[in-house]
């Protein structure tokens, strides 16, 4: 429609999630018109970090160095590994700044009818590192979904075998949420997932 590098342009954005073709053509056309200086930098920076940027030896999240910052803190206590899906999760969990241990990223979760299988998560990788680490505690903070739930089973009957406590984060109801605007799915998940004062 606006010529062939254009729209190479907008097909290329509309990989970004949430980004369909009106939100691609109004980013193109901005980066375009009226910021050529922003979109070189950007250019250059998605460049740079395609090339750089790998996977962490350990905990398998994005880093630029053989390991993360988290697995190299020497402050960080190797004893608790908290398993999430993916990088996302660990960055939602780290900015909340209480969690002091290490982690282990998925990947995605098990899912037999897309041909995700235990090896394609690196559950192997995990059941290394219990046994090398000496791990007391396994967090498993894998999604409230079904394939989510499947997964944090399989780790845990995994880890249990090892003789490793494994622990579930858990789910309910939001800091500041009233219960007559939460859903029932998760009132029941903050009922069952309740503790003692």
């Amino acid at each position: 429609m606006y010529g062939n590098l254009i729209d190479q342009l907008i097909d290329a954005l509309r990989v970004l999630p949430g980004v369909g073709s009106k939100s691609a053509q109004r980013m193109a056309l901005q980066l375009l018109e009226r910021d050529k200086v922003g979109a070189t930098r950007l250019a250059e920076s998605i460049m740079e970090a395609v090339e750089k940027v790998g996977r962490c030896r350990d905990c398998r999240t994005l880093t630029e160095h053989e390991l993360c910052g988290i697995c190299s803190d020497s402050r960080r206590t190797s004893t608790q590994i908290c398993v999430v899906e993916n990088p996302a999760d660990l960055y939602a969990i780290e900015q909340a700044g209480s969690f002091q241990g290490k982690y282990f990223v998925l990947l995605g979760h098990l899912s037999p009818i897309d041909g995700i299988g235990p090896e394609q998560l690196g559950i192997d990788q995990l059941i290394e590192r219990l046994q090398q680490d000496q791990v007391s505690e396994l967090i498993l903070a894998t999604n409230l979904t079904v394939e989510g739930e499947v997964t944090a089973h399989f780790i845990a009957d995994k880890a249990k075998a090892l003789g490793v406590s494994v622990s579930r984060i858990a789910y309910g109801v939001p800091m500041g949420g009233e219960l007559e605007y939460v859903d029932g799915g998760t009132l029941n998940m903050a009922l069952q997932s309740r503790k003692a004062l």
